[in-house]
């Protein structure tokens, strides 16, 4: 099993805020830069999966697996011999709130999906963890002017 996660603390954010984001996933895009698009059909829950496609590559399915409304979920990516799961996290602290991201990829051939895939997505995780909150304070304050 090969584990990489990703913790920062943000202030002046509420969990709430990160959570919409979250689960407007046809609008991943506009946070995740490596993103031509992302598309889900139906409710954001368990069972339910979503198309992801990153730039210059196909789109791949990914699913649902685990979900604590308002404060994390798990999706999972299925490869030829591996899977990776993706877990983003929420924890109010008296600094601020802590968004984590966990990836563990698991299977026979996990260390080919490591060096094609997942790794990239690992590297990538603190920028796009900042432009998420980014869009989420925007979003915040669009909706506060009306």
């Amino acid at each position: 099993m090969w584990t990489r996660t990703y913790s920062k603390t943000f202030e002046g954010i509420k969990r709430e805020d990160i959570w919409f984001v979250w689960t407007d996933v046809n609008n991943w895009a506009k946070w995740h830069g490596a993103l031509d698009y992302c598309k889900m059909e139906g409710p954001f829950e368990v069972g339910n999966h979503f198309m992801l496609k990153p730039k210059g590559v196909r789109a791949v399915k990914i699913v649902l697996t685990d979900l604590v409304d308002g404060f994390s979920f798990t999706d999972c990516t299925s490869f030829l011999g591996a899977k990776m799961y993706d877990t983003h996290s929420l924890e109010e602290t008296t600094e601020g709130l802590k968004l984590t991201n966990t990836l563990v990829v698991r299977g026979p051939l996990k260390y080919l999906w490591i060096k094609l895939v997942a790794q990239n997505v690992a590297d990538t995780v603190p920028e796009e963890m900042e432009a998420l909150v980014k869009l989420a304070r925007n979003s915040k304050a669009r909706t506060a002017d009306g």
